[in-house]
């Protein structure tokens, strides 16, 4: 029965299109954090500098962040578990914006925090629609 409300969702338009496009910007994120995919930097690189910004343990650090995006952005592409992954993403641009782009202002051309609070935003939106149309919980849901 709890799984159900964590489920459910309408037949949105809207939902399918924010989680289709917020995950297809977290996934590479994520990959580059994970794997260096994408010109990232791997993990062993991602938690040196998670380290001198302040979050420690560095490499545990940048496996949390990483494993959000790139989990959390697959799972909301698919529509699976759309809530509890979108309040993993919420959580991790907090702790993005607050850790690392707070104190360079607001905007990106600056290293700002604009874009981390986009995805916070979009996040959050999913947190309160759920997934939408064609998405595996909408299936979930109808299938118990």
């Amino acid at each position: 029965m709890q799984l159900q409300k964590i489920l459910a969702t309408d037949n949105s338009l809207a939902g399918l299109v924010l989680r289709v496009g917020l995950g297809l910007a977290l996934i590479p994120h994520g990959a580059q954090k994970l794997f260096g995919w994408f010109g990232g930097h791997g993990l062993q690189g991602t938690g040196q500098w998670m380290e001198s910004i302040g979050l420690q343990p560095g490499l545990l650090m940048a496996a949390l962040a990483g494993g959000a995006e790139f989990f959390g952005g697959l799972a909301l592409l698919l529509g699976l578990l759309t809530r509890p992954a979108a309040a993993l993403t919420a959580f991790t641009m907090l702790v993005a914006i607050f850790s690392a782009h707070w104190s360079s202002g607001f905007f990106l051309a600056n290293g700002g925090y604009e874009y981390a609070f986009v995805l916070l935003v979009a996040s959050l939106a999913l947190l309160i629609s759920g997934a939408g149309r064609l998405s595996l919980d909408r299936l979930l849901v109808r299938s118990a």
